[in-house]
Protein backbone atom coordinates (compact mmCIF):
# COMPACT_ATOMS: atom_id res chain seq x y z
CA UNK A 1 0.00 0.00 0.00
CA UNK A 2 1.07 3.59 -1.15
CA UNK A 3 1.61 5.81 1.58
CA UNK A 4 -0.07 8.88 0.79
CA UNK A 5 -0.82 12.63 2.39
CA UNK A 6 -4.32 13.89 2.60
CA UNK A 7 -5.54 16.78 3.75
CA UNK A 8 -9.17 17.54 5.68
CA UNK A 9 -10.96 20.96 7.17
CA UNK A 10 -12.91 20.27 10.05
CA UNK A 11 -15.27 23.03 11.34
CA UNK A 12 -18.47 23.19 13.86
CA UNK A 13 -20.65 25.54 15.56
CA UNK A 14 -20.11 27.21 18.53
CA UNK A 15 -16.69 28.85 19.89
CA UNK A 16 -15.67 25.83 21.82
CA UNK A 17 -12.11 25.28 20.18
CA UNK A 18 -12.60 21.87 18.24
CA UNK A 19 -8.46 20.84 18.54
CA UNK A 20 -8.66 19.77 22.11
CA UNK A 21 -11.88 17.81 21.88
CA UNK A 22 -10.06 15.93 18.06
CA UNK A 23 -7.00 15.32 20.31
CA UNK A 24 -8.51 13.63 22.70
CA UNK A 25 -11.02 11.55 20.49
CA UNK A 26 -8.24 10.33 18.56
CA UNK A 27 -5.82 9.76 21.68
CA UNK A 28 -8.95 7.55 23.23
CA UNK A 29 -9.20 5.77 19.96
CA UNK A 30 -5.60 4.99 19.97
CA UNK A 31 -5.51 3.51 23.89
CA UNK A 32 -8.40 1.35 22.61
CA UNK A 33 -6.84 0.09 19.96
CA UNK A 34 -4.10 -0.97 21.59
CA UNK A 35 -6.49 -2.93 23.95
CA UNK A 36 -7.19 -4.64 21.26
CA UNK A 37 -4.18 -5.39 19.78
CA UNK A 38 -3.05 -6.99 23.75
CA UNK A 39 -6.28 -8.92 23.64
CA UNK A 40 -5.58 -10.18 20.16
CA UNK A 41 -1.92 -10.89 21.07
CA UNK A 42 -3.23 -12.95 24.17
CA UNK A 43 -5.27 -14.88 21.97
CA UNK A 44 -2.59 -15.54 18.98
CA UNK A 45 -0.27 -16.45 21.52
CA UNK A 46 -2.78 -19.09 22.78
CA UNK A 47 -3.36 -20.65 19.47
CA UNK A 48 0.52 -21.10 19.04
CA UNK A 49 1.06 -22.87 22.57
CA UNK A 50 -2.01 -25.04 21.85
CA UNK A 51 0.01 -26.08 18.37
CA UNK A 52 2.94 -25.60 19.03
CA UNK A 53 3.88 -23.33 16.15
CA UNK A 54 4.72 -19.81 16.07
CA UNK A 55 2.28 -17.98 13.39
CA UNK A 56 4.32 -17.26 10.90
CA UNK A 57 5.54 -21.21 10.73
CA UNK A 58 1.24 -21.81 11.24
CA UNK A 59 0.85 -19.64 7.94
CA UNK A 60 3.88 -20.85 5.78
CA UNK A 61 1.80 -24.10 6.55
CA UNK A 62 -1.59 -23.14 5.72
CA UNK A 63 -0.07 -21.28 2.16
CA UNK A 64 1.71 -24.57 1.48
CA UNK A 65 -1.54 -26.59 1.95
CA UNK A 66 -0.17 -28.29 5.14
CA UNK A 67 -2.80 -28.30 7.49
CA UNK A 68 -6.30 -29.50 6.99
CA UNK A 69 -8.51 -26.60 7.44
CA UNK A 70 -10.63 -26.46 11.01
CA UNK A 71 -12.63 -24.35 12.83
CA UNK A 72 -9.38 -23.38 15.16
CA UNK A 73 -7.78 -22.89 11.58
CA UNK A 74 -9.91 -20.50 10.37
CA UNK A 75 -10.32 -18.49 14.02
CA UNK A 76 -6.61 -18.30 14.29
CA UNK A 77 -6.05 -17.05 10.88
CA UNK A 78 -9.29 -14.49 11.35
CA UNK A 79 -7.23 -13.05 14.70
CA UNK A 80 -3.92 -12.75 12.64
CA UNK A 81 -5.76 -10.68 10.33
CA UNK A 82 -7.84 -8.71 13.26
CA UNK A 83 -4.04 -7.98 14.39
CA UNK A 84 -2.94 -6.55 11.86
CA UNK A 85 -6.11 -4.61 10.63
CA UNK A 86 -5.69 -3.56 14.40
CA UNK A 87 -2.11 -2.42 14.33
CA UNK A 88 -2.64 -0.91 11.18
CA UNK A 89 -4.75 1.99 12.27
CA UNK A 90 -3.18 2.46 15.54
CA UNK A 91 0.04 3.25 13.34
CA UNK A 92 -1.83 5.88 10.98
CA UNK A 93 -3.73 7.68 14.34
CA UNK A 94 -0.03 8.15 15.70
CA UNK A 95 1.29 9.68 12.51
CA UNK A 96 -1.64 12.33 12.14
CA UNK A 97 -0.42 15.93 12.61
CA UNK A 98 -3.29 18.51 13.79
CA UNK A 99 -2.19 21.52 11.49
CA UNK A 100 -3.07 24.51 12.83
Amino acid sequence: MTATNATITITGQGGRPLRPLIEAAIQREIELLGIGVRRGEQRVAAFEQQHGLTSDEFLRRVQNDELVETLDTIEWIGELQMLDRLRDKATTLRGLHIAD
